[in-house]
């Protein structure tokens, strides 16, 4: 099929894009501008013009847009006119893993590590909205064993055809899709487990706890013991026993990491023998974005984490402080960029919580993705911090500059500054 794709720079129309190319379709795509991702799908043979432009619209069997795109977008006004199909992303799956095996991570938090976890231990292809270090990557292809990040946040996991389904936890996030109606999230989560042959859950989850099905379940109080945490050349590792199967060593820090890698491993063995678990894990050497050290010296380390709700955060802030105490860094400094108006509001009272044991918090703008603009007191609400305001900051070698007003208003050379949000934050502290 001759398939064209709005908004192909973004993590999961990408990834889409090109496992579909390897699967033999014909491949274009457009996007606002240019970006690093558009610039990669170019090199790998995928032809992407910016901005959108009505005239690539001609003789397509099908083309697919992201959620973001709207109805009066000029390339889809043209399909429509050409008669071409036009759906959104969410639709477009049963295209793409229909025939496949497919394991299917889902979960508010934890679901992209968990994939690309399982996706090491597999050595399948993948599909994940985040880039793997492993393969440098948010896609994969292989073969038609698949590790799929499903999506909760429009409904689209229950259009993936899980195979394996697998459920970090189930915290109710993207409400405004289910319309705050919890019943119906929660029914979408336990639709999506009884579409599939295996399931594998977190059963401490409160929901998933207590649903009457069939499935592998993780008990992590209980199931995961003797967690321990080293440094190898400054990387982060986590060590655990799962159950009775022994030791584990994955990249990353933290209890939730070896929650993560847990489901994994639990899903693998429905595939491949424990033996070649333990040593495939080891391919895995964390995704970028997510406790990402992007700068690491003796005196200063910049790491930058795509946690942006509470939950999230409290985590990272738990993994930067055992960092810390292994590096023997006293200061740790957080710079949030909100993300969303709405999810800011929703979640006022857990993130003035979640930045507990920061020795600074720095503030950016809200990222807002296209939401109306909300009056948050930011100055009030977080008070006890004694907050730093920034328009924006600027990185170099070993240090990073906060810029207010297009004046420098402080500098920070030493210590350790954890950048945390889901907008352009993490192209802010990443050296020009």
């Amino acid at each position: 099929m001759n398939i064209h794709f709005i908004g192909i720079g973004g993590i999961g129309l990408s990834a889409l894009g090109r496992f579909l190319k390897h699967d033999g379709h014909y491949v274009s795509g457009s996007d606002i501008k240019s970006s690093p991702i558009t610039k990669q799908l170019e090199e790998e043979g995928i032809k992407v013009i910016t901005p959108h432009n009505a005239s690539i619209i001609n003789n397509q069997d099908i083309v697919i847009h992201s959620a973001a795109v709207k109805p009066n977008n000029v390339e889809i006004l043209q399909a429509v006119e050409n008669g071409i199909k036009t759906i959104p992303r969410k639709e477009a799956l049963p295209i793409v893993l229909g025939d496949k095996k497919n394991y299917c991570v889902a979960g508010a938090h934890g679901k992209s590590t968990t994939t690309a976890i399982l996706a090491s231990i597999l050595k399948s292809s993948t599909l994940i909205g985040a880039i793997s270090k492993e393969f440098d990557s948010n896609f994969r292809y292989v073969d038609n064993l698949v590790a799929f990040e499903a999506d909760e946040s429009d409904g689209s996991f229950l259009l993936s055809n899980p195979y394996c389904a697998i459920v970090t936890n189930a915290e109710p996030e993207h409400m405004e899709y289910y319309n705050y109606d919890l019943k119906r999230f929660y029914q979408a989560y336990e639709s999506f487990l009884k579409i599939a042959k295996v399931r594998v859950i977190n059963a401490e989850d409160e929901f998933l706890g207590s649903l009457d099905i069939d499935a592998i379940k993780l008990h992590p109080s209980i199931d995961i013991t003797e967690v321990s945490y080293t440094l190898k050349n400054g990387e982060p590792y986590t060590k655990f026993h799962l159950k009775d199967l022994g030791e584990f060593e994955v990249w990353g820090f933290g209890y939730h990491i070896a929650i993560d890698a847990s489901l994994a491993i639990l899903a693998a063995l429905n595939e491949i023998p424990l033996v070649e678990i333990k040593d495939n894990i080891k391919n895995y050497k964390g995704i970028k974005k997510r406790f990402d050290i992007v700068q690491k010296s003796e005196q200063f380390v910049v790491i930058d984490d795509y946690a942006h709700h509470p939950t999230e955060i409290a985590a990272t802030m738990k993994s930067v402080s055992l960092y810390s105490n292994l590096k023997n860094m006293e200061k740790i400094v957080v710079v949030w960029q909100p993300h969303k108006y709405s999810r800011t509001v929703n979640n006022l009272e857990e993130f003035k919580k979640c930045f507990n044991g920061c020795d600074a918090l720095v503030i950016l703008p809200v990222y807002s993705a296209g939401e109306e603009i909300e009056d948050i007191d930011f100055e009030k609400e977080f008070s006890s911090y004694n907050p730093i305001f920034a328009d924006k900051i600027k990185t170099s070698d070993n240090k990073i500059e906060l810029i207010k007003d297009d004046k420098i208003v402080y500098t920070y050379t030493d210590g350790i500054v954890l950048g945390v949000g889901a907008g352009d934050i993490t192209y802010q502290l990443r050296v020009k």
